[in-house]
């Protein structure tokens, strides 16, 4: 499922393809039953008015300007923003089109369904309405430790907690417990501060990478648990053990046991 890198990437799209253009029109791509989309009376309030700005917060993607309105978008397990010219070939699984004034064109790509859009007035209450944690990437060291190292539940379940933390999924709370060597299922609040401190910094560090391969991820180094995340695969960052697959929280983790040993 898309997480914060991923979103981001897609933020980056709009930002350097779609600003500052008066919209035409906002269409009902196909196949859109079962897809959350604004209704008609929602799609006619972005006429005419132009998105001036990109935002994100944790996995949630914002289009708009200071005077409102905004598209609210979540992305799903498959979906995406596609910039796109009138003369191109309409992305596949296009559930929602906006038609800009001149060539350019923005297609939501959702093949799963799992996505939808939203017309808000407000990305802030768009997040105080659904109770999201801090944004992964904006929060500070001090907040992660009392909202993620304050847990009493597994590590990873923290990290994934969206009303804890904004922006981070199955994939890259596993990738950053991997390079901070601790384990999946240790319980938070058992981590001596120093340790949740390394949390913090590797977190940083993997969205940040992620985010600047839009989304390629051959271009992450080979020893990241990206590039092997089989069970039974060799461990590439230490060498020693093989991944192995548990459940943690009613979630699939991978992880090394020789490296991870939850100290």
């Amino acid at each position: 499922m898309p997480e914060l890198p991923e979103a981001e990437a897609n933020r980056r799209r709009i930002e350097a393809s779609c600003l500052n253009r008066t919209i035409k029109a906002v269409r009902l791509g196909n196949d859109t039953d079962h897809v959350d989309l604004p209704d008609a009376q929602a799609r006619a309030r972005l006429e005419g008015r132009q998105f001036t700005e990109a935002r994100r917060h944790g996995k949630a993607i914002f289009a708009g300007s200071k005077s409102g309105p905004w598209i609210a978008v979540s992305l799903g397990m498959t979906g995406s923003l596609r910039p796109f010219d009138a003369a191109d070939v309409r992305p596949d699984h296009a559930r929602l089109v906006v038609e800009f004034e001149g060539d350019r064109r923005l297609a939501f790509r959702c093949p799963r369904k799992l996505g939808w859009v939203e017309v808000v007035d407000d990305p802030a209450d768009y997040v105080a309405a659904r109770n999201l944690g801090l944004d992964a990437m904006e929060i500070d060291v001090d907040a992660f430790a009392n909202r993620v190292g304050g847990s009493r539940g597994a590590i990873k379940s923290a990290l994934m907690d969206q009303k804890k933390l904004a922006g981070i999924g199955n994939l890259w709370s596993d990738e950053t417990l991997f390079r901070t060597g601790i384990r999946p299922d240790r319980v938070a609040s058992d981590l001596p501060r120093d340790r949740i401190d390394a949390v913090f910094e590797e977190m940083r560090r993997v969205l940040a990478a992620v985010a600047e391969t839009d989304m390629d991820y051959s271009r992450l180094p080979d020893a990241w648990l990206i590039a092997h995340r089989d069970a039974g695969a060799q461990c590439r960052h230490c060498g020693k053990g093989r991944i192995e697959k548990a459940k943690v929280g009613g979630r699939s983790a991978y992880y090394c046991p020789a490296h991870q040993s939850g100290a």
